[in-house]
């Protein structure tokens, strides 16, 4: 395991460091999955546990301007310090999708082997070498397109392990049948119906961001692209389940931000991170 972690002078701020670790070898990915740590300013100078984020994509962070994200937030102490654990992506298409099942072209075959490593390897790795809290209520899982209906599966279905999700462009669209076999919204989106079917916790919390322009599919042609109504009628799903939800008021369940022009790529996912961080992360 390398540090890479820049060195800063004693005039300069406290900053975020990094450590590129490819110590983990995981069994059911077969692949060494590596991984980026991104450390909160005083890190080495605490024995404290922080909470932590664990982030699909993270091969993505230097398009995220995570760095210049998380150095901004921190030096106006609008976050409390965290762990940020970005996990490269491998085979993204069959690894991120539903644990439960694969959608109607089998695409997320492995995303029941992604969710084993996290579980079985990845957190007990993190726990064993960095600082991190075990508590869900500081635990959050977050991620972007696929990744993020990655991450929304995980959190939501291991309420013991993490208490809030983040997804960003979310696939909310995988559903198990094409629309040339008869596709329905009302039946046939895989999400939609695992949270129909699953369970209510009460410590969950959710973050969601789509973008007007994330997409141009209108499959019911009713005027709104279907990124924005999949996100929409998964928010209605789960306030059936029992999750609050009300447009920034601070006992909600759920937070949804609609970014006008916002597209389906990483410089407008980087224009809203600190929202959500903020959200995640802090210190009110």
């Amino acid at each position: 395991m390398a540090d890479h972690s820049p060195a800063f002078s004693s005039a300069e701020p406290p900053a975020v460091s990094v450590r590129h670790d490819d110590s983990l070898v995981s069994v059911p990915l077969r692949r060494t999955v590596h991984l980026d740590i991104m450390l909160p300013p005083g890190y080495e100078q605490t024995t404290r546990n922080y909470p932590v984020l664990y982030l699909n994509d993270g091969q993505d962070l230097a398009r995220l301007r995570m760095m210049e994200v998380l150095d901004s937030l921190y030096q106006k102490q609008a976050i409390e310090p965290f762990v940020l654990v970005a996990i490269h992506a491998g085979d993204r298409i069959q690894e991120y999708g539903t644990a439960a099942r694969a959608d109607y072209m089998h695409r997320g075959s492995k995303a029941g082997l992604y969710t084993d490593f996290v579980l079985t390897e990845l957190l007990p790795y993190i726990k064993k070498h960095y600082r991190v809290s075990s508590e869900p209520a500081t635990s959050a899982f977050a991620g972007f397109s696929l990744g993020g209906l990655s991450a929304f599966d995980l959190v939501f279905h291991h309420p013991d392990q993490f208490g809030r999700a983040g997804v960003f462009s979310g696939s909310f669209w995988w559903r198990s049948k094409s629309t040339e076999d008869g596709y329905r919204d009302e039946t046939d989106r895989i999400m939609h119906d695992l949270v129909r079917k699953g369970s209510y916790a009460r410590n969950l919390k959710f973050w969601f961001e789509t973008g007007t322009e994330d997409e141009t599919s209108d499959r019911n042609n009713n005027g709104v692209i279907d990124s924005i109504d999949d996100t929409l009628d998964l928010i209605s799903e789960l306030e059936k389940k029992g999750y609050r939800y009300s447009a920034n008021a601070p006992w909600s369940d759920i937070r949804y931000v609609e970014i006008k022009g916002g597209k389906h790529n990483q410089e407008t996912w980087s224009q809203i991170m600190p929202d959500f961080l903020i959200w995640a992360f802090s210190k009110e």
